[in-house]
């Protein structure tokens, strides 16, 4: 398979890439979103319940849309990225990333030796069972995204360290994780919250690297954007299936009255 050459430079020159999260762990839903209009979709492998029985599918189905499918692994684990890379993830999100030396375990796991210590197998689906394995192999860490989450105080404190790190592509905010993590459990328009994501942006920005972040409601999205967050994703499957089931529900309903 082949990656795709310009999403990573585009998330680095700070474009507006949209994305939605896929935790469903159903390749339907992921061929939905991949289809349905995104830059990229994040399957996520870290609160969802699919596994690896479910993500070879999700990533087939991914590749048959225009959309860039980028994992959540569910720790900072150089096995689980070596997993969802030969599996053919284009990109790995990292939850909890809090120091740069996080940051770098993630992106040794990211590279092929002599750059990191992602195991080598030729015959596997990410250089097409090996046919385009020398160009990934010579070429994969040009072209592969990898997001670092920032989900505490100490990760926001270090996030100048964390985004200057080389390899490190975007820096992304988990809102409800680092709200809870700072005392303020979802308060995510409270000035306090605000000047820690000015402070991921700013720290993106000085590096060279993109910030993104999870919106849960339309309404933040400009605000999202207007504080120079360039990587967004808004609501899930998940999110999405249940609340247009409760409103037909509460539709029929409404009708019986």
């Amino acid at each position: 398979m082949k990656l795709p050459s310009d999403f990573r430079s585009k998330a680095l020159s700070g474009q507006w890439l949209t994305g939605t999260f896929i935790n469903l762990g159903s390749s339907v839903t992921t061929e939905i979103a991949g289809n349905a209009g995104f830059d990229w979709i994040l399957i996520d492998h870290e609160h969802g319940p699919g596994g690896q029985d479910t993500l070879l599918a999700q990533l087939q189905a991914a590749a048959a849309t225009p959309a860039v499918a980028v994992v959540r692994i569910a720790w900072n684990e150089t096995v689980s990225f070596k997993r969802v890379l030969d599996m053919g993830a284009q990109g790995v999100m990292v939850p909890f990333i809090s120091t740069a030396e996080d940051a770098k375990k993630a992106v040794s796991a990211m590279r092929y030796p002599p750059r990191g210590v992602r195991g080598i197998a030729k015959m596997q689906r990410a250089s097409g069972y090996g046919v385009d394995f020398e160009e990934h192999y010579l070429h994969a860490h040009e072209k592969l995204v990898l997001v670092a989450q920032i989900e505490s105080p100490e990760a926001v404190n270090n996030a100048d360290e964390i985004a200057a790190v080389d390899g490190i592509d975007v820096l992304f905010v988990g809102p409800t994780d680092l709200s809870y993590n700072m005392g303020i459990r979802d308060q995510l328009e409270s000035p306090v919250f605000t000047d820690a994501l000015k402070r991921v942006v700013a720290a993106a920005k000085k590096s060279g690297k993109a910030a993104g972040i999870l919106v849960q409601s339309i309404a933040l999205v400009e605000k999202c954007r207007d504080l120079g967050f360039s990587f967004v994703a808004l609501g899930s499957d998940g999110g999405s299936v249940a609340v247009g089931l409760r409103n037909n529900a509460q539709a029929l309903k409404a009708a019986k009255k």
